[in-house]
């Protein structure tokens, strides 16, 4: 359970319905089996993580790391689904706890949270980042456990353990290829800079570029990175010998900052697409932040901004604002309480086929749509091996609380909607 010491968002919040939809589902089932260990009554079968009045779920966030700031907003938007589902009823008749363990962006470090906490938690509501996805993947499916990743590779769409919240990093980088040459910042047959981290999640990225090079009589100039680097002039400097034309980058905010600032020292004036960890606010108040703002950078995601019209979201900032005064908002609310969303249908989907075990949990995915009240685009989960969307938003910074234009352009190109993932069936 979340503790004063470490819950990211006070108070339970009242008043909202529960946001998953799944029709035909009933949210009430007396179970009497309250050690989580395995039972049925009520018509509901149970085993680990659920009693007969809670649900825990577990979050394997990130807090310290590299990725601190979209790991700690999405646990509050984590948080913030929970308190209203809570609010209204629960699911089942029973309400959802959220344990959080903070994994540092450590592998070693996910691991050995994810052996202590895969005894009392049902699934994973958040399972931050490349190298812990990479580690416990086997894991979760040796254990029939679910869990929706911060980690957006199609290479982890093998498996219905991996309940995956937008599109992958392939597909985002495809359309953003896509909207910088319907921009006309780019054209068949130009050579494309990629910088990427040496992760699954930059890797992934790369096969986008590629696929989108490859329909476009481009080529891709590859720069890998590790995690740990935060000069990328050597990067810049052979990218500007290859004659790139514009950048990709699937890194971290850090390498982004870095990238632009040496490209504007060098002279190398190209536009940069950025995939959605790459970009966060405080980027803003850098040195970075005036060249982030030119019009030369756009980045992608699978959510509206904080400050976006949409109502739900505004529900989000409203609260946030009301309630949490640490930290500078981002996305990651918004995408945190989506992935809420998704771990709340799939539970009320179990519930009506009365097995709210692991297997129970594994099966109902298969089943399972989504619509996020305009969070996201709406996802779809009955497609093995397939992005549950191939739709992104279109994200361009600004000096405005939450950091982005709040009406970002939803886009989806040709090419991505061709695009065939490794596991697609």
């Amino acid at each position: 359970m979340i503790t004063s010491k470490k819950r990211l968002t006070a108070g339970v919040f009242a008043g909202l319905a529960a946001a998953s939809l799944v029709a035909g589902c009933s949210t009430k089932a007396a179970d009497s089996n309250s050690s989580g260990t395995g039972g049925s009554a009520g018509g509901v079968k149970t085993d680990v993580g659920v009693t007969d009045t809670e649900i825990s779920l577990g979050a394997l966030t990130d807090q310290t790391g590299l990725f601190k700031v979209l790991g700690a907003a999405s646990t509050q938007g984590n948080q913030m689904w929970a308190d209203d589902v809570n609010a209204d009823g629960g699911i089942c008749g029973r309400q959802i706890k959220i344990n959080v363990s903070d994994t540092g962006y450590s592998a070693e470090k996910a691991v050995t949270l994810y052996n202590q906490s895969k005894s009392k938690d049902l699934g994973y509501v958040q399972l931050i980042g490349s190298p812990a996805m990479a580690a416990l993947k086997k894991p979760l499916v040796n254990d029939k456990i679910a869990a929706v990743p911060l980690s957006w590779s199609s290479r982890n769409l093998d498996v219905p353990n991996v309940l995956m919240v937008g599109t992958t990093y392939d597909v985002e980088v495809i359309n953003g290829l896509a909207y910088l040459q319907k921009q006309g910042k780019i054209k068949d047959g130009d050579k494309i800079g990629h910088i990427y981290l040496k992760t699954e999640f930059g890797e992934n990225g790369v096969e986008g570029s590629k696929y989108y090079a490859s329909k476009h009589k481009m080529t891709v100039v590859e720069s890998g990175v590790s995690a740990t680097a935060t000069d990328m002039t050597s990067s810049i400097t052979a990218l500007k010998g290859a004659g790139v034309k514009a950048i990709v980058v699937t890194s971290g905010p850090t390498q982004l900052a870095s990238a632009l600032g040496v490209a504007r020292a060098q002279g190398l004036n190209v536009p940069f697409f950025g995939s959605s960890p790459t970009y966060t606010p405080q980027l803003l108040d850098t040195p970075a932040g005036a060249l982030l703002t030119s019009g030369n950078f756009v980045t992608a995601g699978v959510v509206v901004p904080f400050n976006s019209a949409v109502p739900k979201a505004k529900e989000i900032a409203s609260k946030w604002e009301k309630e949490n005064k640490d930290g500078v908002p981002t996305f990651g609310m918004n995408l945190g309480y989506a992935m809420g969303m998704a771990w709340g249908a799939v539970l009320k989907q179990a519930c009506s086929d009365g097995d709210l075990t692991r297997q129970g949990i594994l099966d109902a995915i298969r089943k399972t749509s989504v619509d996020t009240q305009g969070l996201t685009p709406n996802q779809d989960f009955t497609h093995p091996g397939s992005p549950a969307t191939r739709e992104v938003f279109i994200y361009k910074p600004k000096k405005t609380e939450g950091g982005l234009d709040a009406n970002p352009e939803k886009f989806i190109s040709q090419e991505a909607q061709e695009y065939k993932a490794p596991f697609q069936e």
